[in-house]
C-alpha cells in the first residue's frame, strides 16, 4: 500500500512551484524599495464643447437681461395693469358688454379719475407751497424768538437766525435740467407700459393661444392655473392699495378739518396716492400736511405731525400685514420680509413689486407642487394631483384636433370651474374623489 503523506511535510508540485506571498504594500511603497522616484499623476480637466456652449449663453442671456432691464419693466408694470384692469372688463362682458367696449371704458374711466385727482391736487399744492414760502422768513423769526426764551434750545434759536439761502433761481434751473431728461424717460416708459397693456388686453386671444402652443399639451391645464392665480394676486395686491390708500385719505382729511387746515380735500388726496409708495410714501403724506399745519399754528403743526407719524406706524405694523397678508395669503413675517428685500435689491421698485412677486413665487411652488426640503406628502396633494390627473384627461379629449386660440380657451374653461369648484363648500354626499396611491420609484 503506498504511504499516505502527512500534512505540513510534504506539498504538492504546483504548490513548491509558486514563490512565496509577499504582504501587499502601496505603489509608493513599492517603488521606493526599488530606489525609484514617486510617481505623481496629473489630474486633466477637459470642458466639452456643449458645457462652453451652454456657459456662453448663459452669460449672453444674463447680459441681454441686464441690457433690457428697463424694457422688462415696461413689461411687468403693463402685466400689472393687466391683471389690474382685467377683472373689470370680464364684469362688463359677463352683462353682454363687447370685450372692445368694455376696455375702451375701463380704460376711459381710469384716465378721467387721474386727470381729476391731478386737477384736484396740484394747483391747491402749488398755492399752498407758494404762501409757505412767502410766510417762511417771519415764521423762521417767531420759532426763533420762541426757542431763545429756553436754556437749552437757545444754540437751534441762533442757528434759525442766521440761516442763508441761496438765490432761488441759482439752483433751480440747474436742478429741473437735470431732472428733466430723467422725468421724460420715466414718463415715456409709463405710457409704453399703458399702451402696451392695452394692445396685449385687445390681442388677449393670440397672446395667449401662442403661449399655449409653445408649452407642452401635458401642461396645459397647470398653465392656465397658473395664469389665473396670477391674476388673483394682482387683483388683490391693487386691492389692497386701494383699501390702504383710501384710510389714509380718509384719516388725513378728518385729522386736517378738525384742525382748521385749508385744502384738506387735496392734502388728503395727495396723502392717499402718495401712500402707495413704499417708505417715502410716509414722507410724502405727512410733510406737505405738516406744512400747511403750519399757516395755522406750530401747535397745530405739532399736533398734526404727531398723528399723523402714529398712523403710519400702525399702518406699517398692522394694517398693511394684515391687508396684504389675506388679499395675497401671505404671513405677516412674509410681507415684511418680502418689503424689506425688494427695498434693499430694487430699491423703490423692488418694495412696490416685492408683495406681488412673493405671492406669485408661493403660488408657483403650491400649483407645481414643489415639495420643500423637509416636507412630507400629505394626502391633500395626493387629491390635488388625483384632480390635476382628472383634469388633464378631460382636457385631453377635448381639444383633440383642436387649434392652439381655442385650446388656450379651452383650458381656461376647465381651470375657472374647478376652481369654482373648489371655492364652494364640500358637499358631503358627493362622491369622493378616487385617489390612486403613488408607485414608488424603482431608482428611489
Amino acid at each position: 500500500m503506498p504511504s499516505e503523506s502527512k500534512p505540513g511535510k510534504e506539498s504538492s508540485p504546483v504548490a513548491a512551484a509558486q514563490p512565496p506571498r509577499v504582504p501587499p504594500q502601496p505603489f509608493i511603497e513599492r517603488r521606493r524599495a526599488v530606489g525609484a522616484e514617486p510617481v505623481v499623476r496629473a489630474v486633466q480637466v477637459e470642458v466639452s464643447p456643449a458645457t462652453m456652449i451652454t456657459l456662453i449663453l448663459v452669460a449672453a442671456s444674463l447680459w441681454l437681461l441686464f441690457r433690457l432691464a428697463p424694457v422688462l419693466l415696461v413689461l411687468v408694470v403693463a402685466l400689472l395693469i393687466v391683471g389690474t384692469m382685467s377683472p373689470a372688463v370680464s364684469w362688463l362682458e359677463a352683462r353682454n358688454v363687447r370685450r372692445g367696449l368694455g376696455i375702451a371704458f375701463v380704460f376711459t374711466v381710469v384716465f378721467i379719475a387721474a386727470v381729476l385727482i391731478l386737477t384736484l391736487t396740484l394747483p391747491a399744492l402749488v398755492g399752498q407751497a407758494a404762501a409757505l414760502l412767502e410766510r417762511e422768513p417771519a415764521f423762521r423769526a417767531g420759532l426763533a424768538d420762541h426757542l431763545g426764551r429756553f436754556h437749552l434750545s437757545a444754540p437751534f434759536a441762533d442757528w434759525l437766525r442766521n440761516v442763508k439761502y441761496d438765490a432761488p433761481g441759482s439752483t433751480v434751473g440747474a436742478t429741473a435740467f437735470a431732472y428733466s431728461m430723467r422725468v421724460f424717460e420715466v414718463a415715456a416708459y409709463g405710457i409704453s407700459a399703458i399702451f402696451l397693456a392695452l394692445y396685449m388686453m385687445l390681442d388677449r386671444d393670440r397672446l395667449r393661444g401662442g403661449l399655449f402652443a409653445v408649452v407642452p399639451r401635458s401642461h396645459h391645464i397647470r398653465l392656465s392655473r397658473v395664469m389665473l392665480n396670477l391674476e388673483t394676486i394682482v387683483g388683490a395686491y391693487i386691492r389692497g392699495q386701494l383699501i390702504t390708500s383710501l384710510l389714509m385719505a380718509a384719516f388725513t382729511f378728518i385729522l386736517l378739518t378738525a384742525s382748521g387746515v385749508e385744502n384738506a380735500v387735496a392734502l388728503a388726496v395727495f396723502a392717499g396716492v402718495a401712500d402707495v409708495l413704499p417708505y417715502i410714501g410716509a414722507f410724502l403724506s405727512v410733510g406737505p400736511a405738516v406744512l400747511a399745519a403750519l399757516s395755522v399754528s406750530p401747535g397745530t403743526a405739532a399736533f398734526v405731525l404727531v398723528l399723523m407719524l402714529a398712523y403710519e406706524e400702525f399702518e406699517s405694523r398692522i394694517l398693511v400685514p394684515r391687508i396684504y397678508g389675506r388679499a395675497l395669503r401671505l404671513p405677516s413675517s412674509v410681507v415684511l420680509f418680502a418689503l424689506l428685500a425688494g427695498g434693499t435689491l430694487m430699491g423703490l421698485l423692488g418694495a412696490l413689486l416685492a408683495l406681488p412677486v412673493a405671492a406669485a413665487v408661493m403660488m408657483l411652488i403650491e400649483e407645481l407642487r414643489v415639495e420643500l426640503p423637509g416636507e412630507t406628502g400629505q394626502v391633500a396633494d395626493t387629491e390635488l394631483r388625483a384632480r390635476d390627473d382628472l383634469a388633464e384627461e378631460e382636457y385631453e379629449r377635448r381639444t383633440e384636433g383642436v387649434a392652439a386660440v381655442e385650446a388656450a380657451a379651452i383650458a381656461v374653461e376647465i381651470s375657472v370651474d374647478r376652481k369654482l369648484e373648489e371655492s364652494r363648500p364640500p358637499d358631503p354626499e358627493a362622491p369622493e374623489v378616487p385617489v390612486v396611491p403613488e408607485v414608488p420609484n424603482a431608482a428611489g
